[in-house]
């Protein structure tokens, strides 16, 4: 059966966090003293990473090198740790700062000052081959009390995940992009879900995966030249319904409804 690939419209945020000094010196002023700034990043592709010879980089990382300079930085000492450790370490000063692909929410700000979000995103969902439960939103998820979901520790997807009723029972925890993955592989969960960006890093693996069996992924993106590339189908939804669905080609080059066309316009 043919690897199918479904992509659904949706936003989100990424951002930069910083916790304020404990001394009577800012964390602004101890870097412009110092000329040095002791970053937490996350290791996620393509947020932060390291290379074969050591080497820290990324998005995020080179934002924060850019960001960091122009603040009177002149070295960034890079620590790459696990997602859910990053805000437990700002608070435990190990870091100055700490960047990744983050979602603001309530319970974060009462442990880290945010700053602006650098960009938008949607949310990723793959799926067992031929989608056998047939989900397609994670309301889906929580309208099939026997699915299985698999998220990363520390990332929002859980909340998300909760806040349309699926159950704690329901919901499996990873340390890593890698374990997500290969947790759907190995059959162990109906569905995985992340960050449409580090889904789309990961894809390349999803694809070398799927080229060994079948393969069904759910993709929610504002990435049209993405979707227009990978995916078999499109839906958009707006307000929780379904507008208009078909062939890629169809649906981001001749649109018939009118929300769909102002959408692209917007977008594209």
């Amino acid at each position: 059966m043919k690897k199918s690939v479904y992509v659904l419209m949706g936003t989100a945020f990424l951002l930069i966090l910083s916790a304020c000094s404990s001394s009577d010196k800012s964390t602004l002023e101890k870097i412009e003293e110092e000329g040095t700034v002791t970053v937490g990043f996350a290791n996620e592709r393509p947020c932060a990473y390291q290379e074969g010879d050591g080497t820290v980089t990324g998005q995020s990382v080179e934002i924060a090198r850019a960001v960091f300079e122009e603040l009177g930085a002149e070295e960034l000492e890079e620590e790459v740790v696990g997602f859910d450790s990053l805000i437990s370490g700002l608070n435990s000063r190990n870091f100055d700062a700490v960047t990744a692909g983050m979602y603001i929410t309530p319970d974060r700000c009462e442990n880290a000052a945010f700053a602006e979000p650098e960009y938008r995103i949607g949310e990723g969902l793959a799926v067992q081959p031929g989608n056998p439960h047939n989900l397609t939103s994670y309301e889906d998820t929580a309208n099939n009390p026997d699915v299985k979901v698999t998220v990363m520790a520390g990332a929002i997807e859980r909340d998300y995940l909760l806040a349309v009723g699926v159950s704690e029972d329901q919901i499996q925890q990873v340390s890593d992009i890698a374990s997500n993955i290969s947790t759907l592989d190995a059959g162990n969960t109906d569905a995985i879900t992340m960050t449409d960006l580090t889904l789309r890093t990961a894809l390349q693996v999803i694809k070398d995966l799927a080229d060994q069996g079948d393969m069904s992924m759910i993709l929610i993106t504002h990435e049209m030249d993405f979707a227009l590339e990978v995916s078999d189908r499109v839906v958009f939804f707006a307000d929780g319904k379904l507008v208009e669905e078909g062939p890629p080609e169809k649906i981001l080059k001749a649109p018939e409804s009118e929300r769909l066309q102002s959408f692209l316009e917007r977008v594209l």
